[in-house]
């Protein structure tokens, strides 16, 4: 976890080049772009740039957010920007949350190779994956009553979204609604990300939620999808930004909540893996239930069951990017399938409830 992953064979240079090209084309023929660099920092998905771009009205700080090019091994099977660009647009005007102000949205591929959006850059500090911020950052070294505000500030971006109404037009974008739908489309994308060589831990993780289905799923609501702290930004502990949103559906709540406890409960257990003792009392499931109940009135219900299916998602997506790693020839290939996938034990444990 400690080197720098490789998500992009784009050049820099060339982007900053055509960005210029069509920001010329959106604002006008005197706008250029400068600054373009990579963060150094969380997002194994989508590729993402930061720019200044500069045009008649000033010079704006700029994320643009494009799907990797075939040959850098995508995480995802495909990358729709356009729904990325209206749900932060939803996010923001129904939602009353922090999304980035989206500016614009590109669909000819024809400028950088794909379809992209731009939005505005926020400044804060986000919790970072690498190092994972258990291991030692702003937030480990945070008074444990700012570290709570931040995790109900987590959970009050939870809140919001599901309490929202959205019309059917403005969810149709994110899939087929309920659980089932969303259970069957992440065991397509299993196939398509490992399909050719499968991986038994997670085969069986599949068989045990069919065991295990729950009699009454929750209520449909729109989920952010990859809903953790590493995808927002704080300033004084209070989210200025929410950011990734990929992997938005509509199906119950527990998705983002039991999504939002396993992501924590991943970087702890490397953590303590690694002698260090982490953030114990950070995002436990019943601190996370109850601050959700007391925002919503809804209780959270069958959270064992959501939280083997965090499991197998995340695993899913963890044996993907180390597939990539092991195309970019960042680590070998290992014997055991079983070993791309990092929390490979917490499975195996669940696996036995």
């Amino acid at each position: 976890m400690t080197e720098e992953m490789r998500t992009s064979t784009r050049d820099l240079v060339e982007l900053r080049d055509n960005l210029t090209g069509w920001l010329r084309g959106r604002v006008g023929g005197s706008a250029s772009v400068s600054e373009v660099s990579r963060p150094s920092e969380n997002g194994m998905s989508s590729e993402t740039l930061f720019f200044t771009a500069t045009w008649s009205e000033g010079a704006t700080r700029c994320v643009a957010r494009l799907a990797p090019a075939a040959e850098a091994v995508p995480v995802f099977p495909s990358y729709d920007l356009r729904a990325q660009f209206e749900i932060m647009r939803l996010a923001r005007e129904k939602a009353g949350i922090p999304a980035p102000r989206a500016l614009w949205f590109e669909p000819d591929p024809d400028h950088l190779g794909t379809p992209f959006l731009v939005m505005e850059r926020a400044d804060g500090d986000v919790p970072p994956d690498v190092m994972p911020y258990t291991f030692g950052s702003w937030l480990f070294d945070a008074a444990p009553a700012d570290q709570r505000r931040v995790q109900d500030a987590g959970v009050a971006v939870l809140a919001a979204l599901h309490r929202a109404e959205f019309t059917p037009a403005e969810l149709a974008p994110f899939g087929a609604a309920g659980l089932g739908a969303h259970v069957e489309a992440q065991r397509g994308y299993y196939e398509w990300a490992h399909g050719e060589r499968p991986i038994p831990v997670l085969e069986r993780a599949f068989l045990w939620l069919e065991s295990h289905w729950p009699e009454e799923p929750g209520p449909d609501v729109l989920c952010w999808g990859d809903a953790r702290i590493g995808n927002m930004m704080f300033k004084d502990f209070a989210p200025v930004a929410v950011l990734d949103w990929e992997m938005a559906a509509v199906g119950p709540p527990e998705l983002d909540l039991s999504w939002m406890i396993f992501i924590h409960r991943f970087f702890q257990d490397l953590t303590v893996g690694a002698g260090l003792p982490g953030m114990p009392g950070f995002m436990r499931p019943e601190d996370v239930c109850q601050k959700y109940r007391e925002l919503t009135g809804y209780e959270p219900r069958d959270m064992d069951f959501y939280e083997m299916y965090a499991a197998l998602r995340h695993g899913i997506v963890m044996a993907r990017v180390w597939q990539r790693r092991i195309h970019f020839g960042e680590q070998p290939r290992p014997d055991d399938p079983d070993d791309l996938v990092l929390h490979r034990a917490t499975i195996e444990e669940l696996l036995t409830r």
